[in-house]
């Protein structure tokens, strides 16, 4: 799900660590999935959803920052800068590609 801010958007995520392939796979009921080739151990794969993000949004990753989850599957992610329809738009060209 994608819920708009005064300053930008929080995402729903369901990370998937360990993955083949890293990138934006789809959505998985209200959360969008994403896979990521790091594993969950010091941060790494927070590190990698950030990039992840931004790569697919285009936006700086600065603009991105985990709000809840950190230590978990589940995932709200704020992106600064960009609105709900253009993310939206760019999530699921980014998951057909797949």
């Amino acid at each position: 799900m994608i819920h708009s801010t005064p300053d930008g958007i929080v995402l729903s995520i369901r990370v998937i660590p360990r993955a083949g392939v890293a990138g934006v796979a789809g959505m998985r009921g209200d959360a969008w999935l994403i896979r990521l080739h790091a594993s969950p151990v010091e941060g790494a794969a927070n590190a990698e959803l950030v990039a992840v993000l931004a790569a697919a949004l285009g936006v700086p990753r600065r603009a991105v920052s985990i709000v809840a989850g950190e230590r978990s599957r589940q995932k709200r992610v704020r992106i600064a800068g960009i609105d709900a329809a253009t993310a939206a738009a760019r999530l699921f060209s980014m998951a057909r590609q797949k």
